[in-house]
């Protein structure tokens, strides 16, 4: 079976642990992993946005080569693939078990938490390419700078500490920042959770719909494929795969959408919670639900629906860019 994935140190661990996974559940399977470096990591500058966001930046290559017949399946970070368009002919086959899904700060030396909540946040430069976390960072410290900051977590940590200025695609610079916001399981997977000055909770920052979870999409007619998949999928995430990508789906979110979504599942029920920001952070729309964990998507449509009823699409049709 040969699996795509990005070339980042990330990208890669992930892939090496289906690998694992498929071999020990399939001694006859030989894996190969084939490595892209898709146009999101070539471009370092430039903001998602500018290759059609993070599905434009980091997905379609890989897809295409599926489509082509040149691979039997892809990693995915799942919040990295569009969820507001079809796929046609491609299918999630496994999502692995669910990593910690919050977001983590971490700050270069002399910098506290403290500092920068007692400050609200002025004087004081936070880096992400998120405009969900930067939305939400504005929730948090009303006066901070957020600066556009991009790479690899491993080479954005690196950044920090060098104190390195964030190039521009106009050619300008920003920074350098005082802190990041990034996922805690990207840190995770690089060994560099010991930089986590804080995790922020749900309540303080809801995370990004499908974050935590690795995806593995295949051809939806390669049934052979499809059942090596079903032995590592892991049926909890699959079913928050389903739900939080349905809120995304009724939205019609787009890349430069502060859209975020959080499932967890109970026994037989589930609870999704999912809110839409403006990128000021100014308005804010949040609504949670409770169903039946084996209708996720019923679920993910109803929230949809609330959120679009209390004024989501408004928020979401004046980020469009221009």
């Amino acid at each position: 079976m040969r699996i795509g994935t990005r070339k980042s140190t990330m990208a890669l661990a992930q892939t090496e642990e289906i690998a694992r996974r498929l071999t020990a559940m399939a001694s006859d399977l030989d894996v190969e992993i084939v490595k892209f470096e898709t146009v999101g990591d070539t471009d370092q500058t430039s903001k998602l946005l500018m290759h059609g966001g993070k599905g434009g930046a980091f997905v379609a290559e890989i897809r295409a080569a599926i489509r082509a017949g040149r691979l039997h399946a892809a990693m995915h970070s799942l919040k990295d693939m569009p969820g507001n368009e079809d796929t046609p002919g491609l299918v999630i086959g496994a999502t692995l078990s669910r990593d910690r899904p919050t977001d983590a700060l971490v700050l270069r030396e002399g910098v506290s938490l403290e500092d920068i909540r007692r400050s609200r946040g002025k004087g004081f430069k936070i880096g992400t390419n998120a405009v969900r976390r930067a939305a939400y960072a504005r929730r948090l410290f009303p006066e901070i700078e957020i600066v556009h900051f991009r790479g690899a977590a491993d080479t954005r940590v690196r950044k920090l500490d060098n104190r390195e200025m964030q190039r521009l695609p106009d050619g300008g610079e920003v920074g350098p920042a005082d802190a990041l916001i990034m996922a805690r399981s990207g840190l995770e997977r690089v060994g560099l959770s010991e930089r986590i000055a804080h995790d922020f909770t749900p309540q303080e920052m809801l995370p990004a719909v499908g974050q935590g979870i690795v995806a593995v999409e295949c051809a939806a007619s390669d049934w052979q494929t499809r059942r090596y998949l079903a032995l590592i999928d892991d049926a909890a995430a699959h079913l928050s795969c389903d739900a939080e990508r349905e809120v995304l789906w009724v939205l019609n979110g787009h890349c430069n959408s502060p859209i975020a979504g959080f499932s967890s599942i109970d026994g037989v029920q589930m609870s999704l919670t999912a809110s839409v920001l403006d990128e000021a952070g100014g308005q804010f729309i949040e609504v949670t639900r409770q169903g039946p964990a084996d209708r996720p998507r019923e679920l993910g449509r109803a929230v949809g629906l609330e959120l679009l009823a209390k004024g989501a699409a408004d928020i979401i049709e004046r980020s469009r860019p221009v």
